[in-house]
């Protein structure tokens, strides 16, 4: 799989993760966790690390944590964790943060984001503080909608942080004029939400046939096409579509590799994107 380095590092990870919005939501009976964990497994297995999740995600790091729990030490040890805080006020911070190591199931999250940028001062205090114990490893924003890139560029000037978490898709394209070259003037790495539109985009696709432009990039399906067209763009760190389905997994992962389209030639694999979404 395609790999992308960490800009304030230089470590490389793979460039599709797995996000764990709505999918990773279910009970902790065996049944609702055995799909999920062929899925995990899978995802581990084809190269896959970074694992996004949230306190805002309902039981999903839960469901993350009793996921990697069952894996072997080996196994285990490939997975980036990735969540957020969501909450306002420094001891409700620290408790909901220590909340998610605990969910989890780790010692050491890789990456700890501040969720839709909800009280960042206050929380960027202490994960600083988690940073310098070896708790933490990397620290970040995010935040859902483009109107939110000024302050995110805002904050990030003033304050070190190592990524940013945006939405960006084919149709969604603000990150391209802003933030992305802001991203990659100041070393900061880019995580990519939304890239379906929530699954918008194959609404729009449905029933359509993958024009033979796009096999020429190895992209067997629409979603590849998406993603590899979110992946070509060099700021881009890492890209994490959610799904709880193993043959949608499979899917996506195959964005991640072959040839990706260069400057000049992302123009035109957007416009044919655009023309099959369109016709």
């Amino acid at each position: 799989m395609l790999q992308r380095k960490i800009p304030s590092t230089g470590e490389a990870i793979p460039a599709i993760g797995l996000g764990t919005w709505q999918t990773f939501d279910v009970s902790g009976d065996p049944n609702s966790l055995a799909p999920l964990s062929e899925v995990f497994r899978e995802f581990l297995s084809t190269g896959g690390r970074l694992v996004d999740s949230s306190p805002m995600y309902g039981r999903a790091e839960e469901t993350v944590g009793l996921l990697s729990e069952i894996l072997s030490s080996a196994e285990r040890k490939k997975i980036f964790f990735a969540t957020k805080v969501w909450v306002r006020g420094e001891a409700a911070g620290k408790s909901q943060i220590q909340a998610s190591f605990k969910k989890m199931r780790t010692d050491r999250v890789d990456l700890f984001q501040i969720h839709n940028l909800l009280d960042t001062e206050t929380h960027l205090k202490t994960l600083r503080s988690l940073k310098e114990e070896g708790k933490v490893r990397y620290v970040g924003l995010t935040h859902f909608t483009p109107s939110s890139f000024s302050e995110m560029e805002r904050i990030a000037s003033r304050e070190k942080v190592d990524f940013l978490q945006i939405p960006y898709s084919v149709v969604t394209r603000s990150a391209e004029n802003r933030i992305l070259p802001f991203a990659q003037e100041n070393r900061i790495g880019i995580l990519v939400n939304r890239p379906f539109e929530e699954g918008g985009l194959f609404r729009k696709t449905k029933g359509k046939i993958l024009p033979e432009y796009f096999r020429e990039w190895g992209c067997e399906s629409f979603a590849q096409a998406f993603l590899k067209y979110i992946l070509s763009h060099p700021g881009v760190t890492c890209v994490i579509p959610a799904t709880a389905k193993l043959s949608h997994l499979q899917d996506n992962l195959k964005a991640g590799l072959g040839n990706f389209p260069d400057q000049k030639e992302r123009k035109r694999f957007l416009s044919n994107l655009l023309d099959s979404l369109e016709s």
